[in-house]
């Protein structure tokens, strides 16, 4: 019987077997992967940081920085300086994001989720080894 094992084609996960269940379980992780992130909506809300408006203090930084490296391409205080800046704006827009979901029918989403798991599910599956 392990003779017999050892010569099948090894699938998903180094399993004998199982590659269609897994291909079919991945196609239905990202079909209802996609139909959910389908439905966000983002948005930004006002900038805050430090309880007063963020939207100076990072561009602050950054023209300082740039102002440095025109001055002397070499200063490390200007690229460190261009890279708080940047860093800055960045988490500030990251931070500001607001996600929602979009109001869609009962069905759907029920849809989404029975993909979403069913993927996982037949992934999981195809990963163990069949007996």
């Amino acid at each position: 019987m392990d003779e017999i094992r050892n010569k099948l084609p090894r699938g998903a996960g180094g399993t004998p077997g199982g590659l269609g269940t897994f291909v079919l379980g991945l196609a239905m992780l990202l079909i209802g992967g996609y139909l959910f992130f389908d439905n966000l909506v983002v948005t930004s809300s006002f900038s805050v940081f430090w309880g007063r408006n963020a939207s100076a203090l990072p561009l602050l930084i950054l023209m300082g920085g740039i102002g440095l490296l025109f001055f002397s391409g070499r200063s490390w205080i200007g690229w460190i300086l261009v890279a708080i800046g940047l860093g800055m704006i960045f988490l500030n827009v990251i931070s500001n994001l607001v996600i929602y979901f979009q109001a869609t029918s009962f069905l759907r989403t029920i849809i989404m989720l029975g993909l979403i798991a069913g993927g996982i599910g037949l992934i999981a599956r195809a990963l163990r080894p069949y007996s």
